[in-house]
């Protein structure tokens, strides 16, 4: 559902990813580890169409991110590490919006995922940033995308609405959604991962499932 093979992006002489393969079946969620400069957000971008592979293949739900973008993100909810969101609309605004530009979805539902009912009709740009980081994924969910793709999206999150998200995300992928998130909180793992992956200076260096790792085996790997 979320593909990556073979990858490799060179930025200059640098190589920021050097042939990383990575899938995320239906049913799965797994979680992207790494220390800063790994390689994460290059790949993060690559699976969601803003940079080209220089080798290999990047697909969504079976299809060629390069070849078809648009069509990939139909089959997408996305959540950047630093998510943009509409200063001047209501969070209600803009789910509409998305839901008009998706063609379905439940705004409603949406903003009592998040938490954001009570102050569903506020302008955005009145909003803290755990809370414009809540509209960014009630955003993503609204439309029940096939693949989810959350880049550090729990961060800056009050613990009961991240629970709540890592709730929901297990309910998705529990109905058959592809799910994966990158963080860097190894205690967040078992609660929003069956699976880890991790990376280190642009290639796969550890793939395994959670349970087999447990506390100890996350910290030796991400270590």
């Amino acid at each position: 559902m979320i593909v990556a093979e073979g990858v490799v992006k060179r930025f200059g002489r640098t190589t920021a990813l050097g042939g990383v393969s990575l899938h995320v079946r239906a049913g799965e969620r797994v979680a992207l580890l790494g220390h800063n400069g790994a390689g994460k957000s290059t790949l993060m971008k690559l699976l969601t169409g803003q940079m080209l592979p220089g080798e290999g293949s990047v697909r969504i739900a079976g299809i060629d991110v390069a070849v078809s973008p648009n069509a990939a993100r139909e089959r997408l909810g996305f959540v950047p590490e630093e998510p943009a969101v509409w200063d001047y609309l209501t969070a209600r605004e803009m789910l509409e919006f998305v839901v008009g530009v998706r063609g379905r979805g439940d705004v409603d539902a949406a903003l009592e995922l998040t938490g954001l009912g009570a102050d569903a009709d506020r302008l955005v740009r009145e909003y803290s940033q755990g809370m414009r980081r809540k509209v960014a994924i009630a955003a993503a969910l609204i439309a029940d995308p096939p693949a989810l793709i959350f880049d550090e999206a729990l961060n800056g999150l009050d613990p009961p609405s991240a629970l709540r998200v890592a709730e929901e995300l297990q309910r998705r992928a529990a109905a058959g959604a592809a799910v994966l998130l990158s963080t860097h909180v190894i205690d967040l793992v078992p609660r929003v991962a069956d699976r880890v992956v991790v990376l280190r200076a642009g290639r796969v260096e550890a793939d395994a499932p959670v349970a087999e790792l447990g506390p100890e085996g996350l910290a030796r790997v991400f270590g």
